[in-house]
């Protein structure tokens, strides 16, 4: 993971979600993202994960297979949902009440929203970053 978002208010917070987020792909999936960008607003969090995919995903897209890539994707993130809202909750300390996931092949982007029980805290500092 080469870079998180820290322009945004709560900056410690957004680093720590965007590398939780990077860390909970590359357990799964075998390596993280390029780059991750991590925000909230009120009780929204998004990540937003900028060249996910891996070689093998890759030459499936330039054959075509676009479909096969997508599911095996949604099915990864299935398998690593409950570790990543555990982190998300920890960081935020707040419960998550959906996860949203959603990838895009070209350009090479996935996103994960997570909608929580209130808003983050206002001192905006990540617990036990």
């Amino acid at each position: 993971m080469a870079e998180q978002d820290e322009g945004t208010s709560g900056g410690s917070i957004n680093q720590a979600i965007a590398r939780a987020v990077a860390q909970g792909h590359s357990r799964v999936i075998g390596r993280g993202p390029t780059r991750v960008t991590a925000f909230y607003r009120h009780n929204i969090v998004v990540v937003v994960l900028e060249d996910p995919l891996t070689v093998s995903e890759r030459s499936l897209v330039a054959a075509g297979r676009m479909d096969a890539v997508t599911e095996m994707r949604r099915q990864l993130q299935a398998t690593m949902r409950a570790a990543v809202e555990e982190d998300v909750e920890r960081l935020t300390r707040r419960a998550v009440l959906a996860f949203l996931s959603a990838n895009h092949v070209d350009p090479d982007l996935a996103v994960e929203v997570f909608v929580l029980d209130g808003p983050v805290p206002a001192d905006g500092a990540a617990a036990d970053a």
